[in-house]
């Protein structure tokens, strides 16, 4: 039962004709670069990313637009209002990630069961968006989850980052790393949201780890 409540949503966003056109001109603007099926997953992982943002929004009581897709740019929902609060804006921004990070657990899994190529690349290229979302900055995800951390909770945030990065070495997290950095300086609120904390900082931990993923073929 559980597994079909989180497949509803997903399912019934493809029942709407301007995500679904617009999810098909992406996949073709892909699929030029890379190839039909890196395309299909590639635009799946970016659809169960959005579809994360809508679930939290109607969870709160904002309506919103089934996701729409720039090709070349990744996808958007359209609110109807704007969440509440920085605690509101938090949980919408991270939802995005937590759904993204599912996904890509889950073609990381399959593809180290069935020892495919195909979703292991799929698995490391949803986690590396999902890691750039996380990016503290503006309107980007993790920007929305930042501004509900505390002073304290950014220092944690910056000490996970800087362990992650040691770790993997990936160019990305030194990224995020030095912005959540610059972010110490900024206004932080005296009553931090423990629940974006402990999101922010564990999504940063899992997705840092799938860049870890081996693909045959390609190089790290």
């Amino acid at each position: 039962m559980l597994a079909l409540s989180a497949a509803k949503p997903l399912v019934l966003g493809l029942t709407k004709l301007p995500t679904l056109l617009s999810m098909l001109v992406a996949m073709g603007v892909c699929w030029t670069a890379y190839g039909w099926s890196f395309a299909v997953g590639l635009i799946a992982a970016i659809y169960v990313h959005e579809i994360g943002h809508v679930v939290a929004l109607r969870r709160l009581g904002i309506a919103a637009t089934s996701p729409m897709f720039v090709p070349g740019f990744g996808a958007f929902v359209r609110l109807r209002q704007y969440p509440a609060d920085a605690r509101e804006d938090a949980r919408v921004g991270l939802a995005g990630p937590r759904y993204g990070c599912v996904a890509s657990l889950a073609a990381a899994g399959l593809g180290l069961v069935l020892a495919s190529p195909f979703l292991l690349a799929i698995a490391r290229a949803s986690a590396w968006l999902n890691l750039f979302n996380l990016l503290p900055l503006g309107s980007l995800d993790g920007g929305r989850g930042f501004r509900a951390l505390d002073r304290r909770s950014r220092v944690l945030a910056l000490a996970v980052l800087v362990v992650a990065w040691a770790l993997t070495k990936e160019s990305l997290v030194a990224i995020l790393a030095i912005v959540a950095l610059l972010r110490l300086a900024g206004a932080a609120p005296a009553q931090g949201d423990r629940r974006a904390a402990v999101e922010y900082t564990a999504l940063i931990a899992v997705l840092s780890a799938l860049t870890l993923l081996q693909v045959p073929g390609l190089p790290r």
